[in-house]
């Protein structure tokens, strides 16, 4: 009895293709948003001065009441660039949350954090479409994924 040995190998459809496919087509996402192609410092505003915004900059602005002054300089920071965010574009926002950390970097610990909670501010206020739109490499991908999550 003979048997015929006229199997053919299947091409094409096994899970490294699958695997590699999905990686064809998430790591240059990936790459784009987590900002490694990005420059570390760029004037995002457009304006050739520098206005630097630091926590002490804050606390001055708010008043700096005995309540404000015992508060964590991170925290200030954030709420008054959700404040800022209700009167200016998330992408001013941004710049300022970068220039902040890059004027204290004291701050950089507490950048991720921050840009998230813009970024869930932003999509109540814009939309979570127009709000990806802002989306830049400030502290990774944080203002992204604070969008992501806010939509979801």
């Amino acid at each position: 009895m003979k048997h015929s040995n006229n199997q053919q190998p299947r091409r094409g459809r096994g899970p490294a293709r699958r695997v590699g496919r999905t990686l064809a087509l998430v790591l240059p996402v990936v790459m784009v948003l987590s900002g490694t192609l990005a420059v570390t410092r760029v004037n995002w505003s457009g304006s050739p001065s520098s206005s630097m915004l630091t926590a002490t900059d804050v606390t001055a602005a708010r008043g700096a009441s005995s309540r404000a002054a015992a508060r964590a300089p991170q925290d200030i920071l954030r709420d008054q660039l959700l404040t800022e965010l209700q009167d200016k574009n998330p992408g001013v926002v941004l710049t300022h949350l970068q220039e902040a950390v890059n004027g204290q970097p004291s701050l950089a610990g507490h950048c991720t954090s921050i840009a998230r909670a813009l970024g869930r501010a932003a999509v109540r206020i814009y939309g979570a479409a127009r709000a990806q739109s802002y989306a830049r490499p400030v502290c990774d991908t944080a203002f992204a994924s604070g969008v992501m999550a806010a939509h979801s």
